[in-house]
């Protein structure tokens, strides 16, 4: 009679290292108390989704606060799906967000003494583990073809019972090890499947950082645990890593409950404890009928994070929101350290939502004005040049014409208590000052011409232009002085000092000095808004003002 640890022999006969011998070669790390070992396991099979970018966060956060570990595993055993270099670009993109692991897999390299980190250098390991679990009859080799399962499933939706590998429906499971011996002995290809011991109808407890204690359906499915290609799957693979890495909390989305019971069964049948689980919510968008769903690669550019590093967002403007998502006190905290600091914020589980929240891009971009507004200049342009030289051609052709003359614009309204906040993203600013510059206002005059407030006429606008030419100025002057002047000059032309002036008495007034200054505001940038009138006036000069004004009035 064939045992058990004869087929496990069969298949593995090179594997003579047990699991005693995997606990003494990776053992428990010596951490203090309340130390958490936590880790951000991707697969190399893209770009790096927000929704990875949160819980990697997340990770990186509770193992600092809490003085414990985390690490970086790349799970590659999905040959079919990876895409080369997506390892790498990962992780030079998490350093961007100053999420940098303390030991695992680096990109190029690898740093720590439970590796390898990567799940494609782990197969002996896999396969020490798989032995066991054959040995001990809680896994057995499976020979059915693509067909025969594609057959199995059939029946089973045709009679409405639940579709999967169980129960009656393991042809494999029952086959004697006599026959197992034969078909591996004759070369029939084969996977490896776990045994499960459960019954969906039956529930387990299981406890939750972030949900609490639930009850959910047990595994009953014999997942396949090992496939033809050498490699273990996802599921049988990352029990063992969290296991032998000693890992202490799984921190992941929330989509992976239902392969919760599977997890808990398998570190069972290995006699492995448990690590704690925490599942994240996931983040959500409104489809077109106002339904939610889940934050889409396909769907939504804001799902991958290039999206908001191409488009020159500060990084810590997504990192800030993500922590609104993460912690519901966090918003209130980072106002009162006025968005500064947000290492020192405590994260806490307890604080977490059970709901997946809206993605809000809003709010991103009132985070990334907050930061840059904080800038001086001489910083917000060597970001800007950073930016410039990774993503964005024209920008980097505008700060290096002359850098001064930039931080010149940068700095409009920025060396003040509250300073302007006009800028969220570097990807928009040659769309926002690109009038400063002769070339891209000629284009703008061509492309837009002057679009003035059709309540005046041509010969109104004229005589406001020429009158403020002549003796409008910032030479010398603050911007109170400047405005009174503006005021002054314009009440002389018949226009009321303010809006409420001119409320009380319409027909005396050809309108406000607020419309003298749109006058100036459109000579000047071809736009009504723009950053403030006497700023503009002063980076310009006055003789490119002049020029302006020349070219606005020989139009009209």
């Amino acid at each position: 009679m064939i045992s058990n640890k004869q087929i496990a022999d069969l298949i593995f006969p090179d594997i003579t290292e047990t699991i005693e011998d995997l606990e003494k070669r990776f053992p428990k790390r010596n951490l203090p108390t309340g130390a958490e070992v936590t880790r951000f396991a991707p697969s190399p099979t893209g770009f790096l989704h927000t929704g990875s970018l949160f819980t990697s966060l997340i990770c990186r956060k509770i193992a600092t606060q809490s003085n414990g570990v985390f690490y970086v595993r790349l799970e590659d055993t999905d040959t079919k799906r990876e895409i080369q270099g997506s390892g790498e670009q990962l992780l030079e993109q998490l350093k961007i967000f100053n999420v940098v692991p303390d030991e695992g897999y680096l990109g190029n390299s690898e740093s720590g003494i439970y590796g390898p980190y990567i799940q494609s250098k782990r197969a002996d390991i896999y396969k020490v583990c798989i032995k066991y679990l054959l040995e001990q009859g809680n896994a057995y080799p499976c020979f059915c073809s693509s067909d025969e399962l594609a057959d199995i499933r059939a029946k089973q939706e045709a009679n409405k019972i639940l579709p999967g590998y169980y129960g009656a429906y393991a042809k494999c499971r029952y086959l004697t090890n006599e026959e197992r011996y034969e078909k591996i002995k004759n070369g029939e290809p084969f996977v490896i499947r776990f045994k499960s011991s459960g019954n969906h109808i039956r529930k387990i407890k299981v406890h939750d950082l972030i949900r609490g204690d639930f009850e959910i359906a047990q595994n009953d499915q014999d997942i396949v645990i090992y496939k033809s290609d050498g490699l273990p799957t996802y599921h049988f693979a990352h029990a063992v890593d969290d296991h032998f890495m000693r890992t202490t909390v799984v921190i992941r989305g929330e989509e992976w409950i239902p392969s919760l019971p599977i997890h808990v069964e398998l570190f069972s049948a290995l006699g492995f404890e448990a690590p704690k689980y925490a599942h994240l919510p996931v983040i959500m968008k409104l489809d077109e009928n106002g339904n939610k769903r889940k934050l889409s690669k396909r769907l939504d550019s804001e799902a991958a994070v290039s999206f908001f590093l191409e488009d020159g967002y500060p990084p810590e403007a997504l990192i800030m929101y993500l922590m609104t998502i993460a912690n519901s006190n966090f918003e209130e905290w980072i106002f009162q350290n006025k968005f500064e600091h947000m290492e020192d914020f405590t994260l806490s589980f307890e604080k977490f939502s059970h709901e997946g929240a809206l993605f809000d891009l809003g709010k991103v971009n009132f985070f990334a004005r907050e930061i840059l507004s904080k800038l001086n200049k001489e910083e917000i342009t060597l970001k800007a040049k950073e930016y410039a030289e990774e993503h964005n051609p024209k920008l980097l052709d505008l700060i290096s014409r002359d850098e001064n003359y930039f931080k010149e614009i940068m700095n409009i309204e920025r060396e003040k208590e509250n300073p302007r906040k006009d800028y969220e993203k570097f990807g928009n600013l040659v769309n926002l000052i690109g009038f400063f510059y002769k070339d891209i206002y000629e284009d703008l005059v061509s492309q837009n011409g002057f679009v003035f407030n059709e309540k005046f006429d041509k010969s109104t606008i004229k005589e406001v232009l020429h009158i403020m030419k002549d003796k409008l100025s910032t030479d010398n002057i603050d911007e109170q002085t400047w405005f009174a002047n503006m005021k002054e000059i314009g009440t002389g032309l018949g226009f009321a000092s303010n809006g409420k002036e001119f409320k009380a008495n319409p027909d005396a007034y050809k309108g406000t000095i607020g419309d003298i200054a749109e006058m100036l505001r459109i000579s000047f940038t071809t736009k009504k808004n723009s950053p403030n009138l006497y700023y503009i006036m002063k980076v310009l000069g006055k003789q490119e003002t002049d020029n302006r004004l020349d070219k606005v009035i020989s139009s009209l």
